[in-house]
């Protein structure tokens, strides 16, 4: 994370400022490959929480959306850069990346982390085990702080794969994510064993678009005033309510 981070800093000083004040298009960057926070479903359309909110809080703001779909280990760089306007892709807020990049206020309330092991693993000792993350996540990096083994992949899938092929004892992700796949697979198990990390999600936007950041903020405080926040997390269910 260090390297990307140094990296996206020196894209900051670089990157031009043409579309701080002006955003009656904003390209919504995600990932588009993290369930139910954000996916593409059957008609190859960005889908999920994280679109549905996405596009209320345009609407709110007055602004039009468009989606735009970047690969999770270099989505800062690409904000920075200017090839697109907001990250809204289940980013947890901490003070590295607000280092770099500027977040609203959160939408979800700090969400649990899981372990996802084989069936027949519930003893997993998970601070002496092999346990997998995604790259660039809260979650590697409690791995990595906590002294377990930490092996990283570029995208969740791959995270899955290397526990269902004994590459790792157990991944560690997002509970949302990782229960629906747990239900529908016999061979893979949820320790009861949580782990409560980062300050809840938020979008993700460069420093010099301060206006635009306002506007999401306004927009997902009406949300949270109204209750429509809190009706959107209980249907995609990715977390307490508000």
């Amino acid at each position: 994370m260090k390297t990307l981070l140094t990296t996206t800093a020196a894209l900051v000083l670089s990157a031009g400022f043409a579309l701080a004040e002006s955003h009656s298009v904003v390209r919504m960057g995600t990932e588009g490959a993290y369930p139910p926070y954000n996916f593409i479903n059957d008609s190859g359309e960005v889908d999920g929480f994280e679109r549905e909110l996405g596009d209320e809080l345009c609407a709110r703001a007055g602004l039009t959306c468009e989606w735009v779909t970047n690969e999770w280990d270099s989505i800062i760089p690409n904000l920075v850069s200017g090839n697109y306007d907001t990250i809204i892709a289940g980013m947890s807020i901490t003070a590295e990346r607000d280092e770099v990049i500027d977040f609203t206020q959160n939408y979800t309330q700090p969400d649990p982390s899981s372990y996802l092991v084989l069936a027949g693993n519930e003893g997993l000792d998970v601070k002496s085990a092999v346990i997998a993350a995604q790259t660039n996540t809260i979650q590697a990096a409690f791995v990595a702080e906590m002294g377990a083994t930490l092996v990283e992949f570029a995208t969740p899938d791959e995270t899955i794969a290397a526990v269902m092929n004994g590459e790792a004892d157990a991944v560690l992700a997002d509970a949302a994510y990782l229960a629906p796949i747990a239900e529908e697979n016999a061979d893979l198990v949820a320790l009861e064993q949580q782990e409560l990390i980062g300050g809840g999600v938020g979008m993700g936007l460069r420093e010099s678009d301060g206006e635009l950041r306002d506007k999401f903020d306004a927009a997902i405080q009406s949300m949270k005033d109204d209750g429509t926040l809190n009706a959107l997390i209980v249907k995609w269910e990715v977390g307490e309510t508000f």
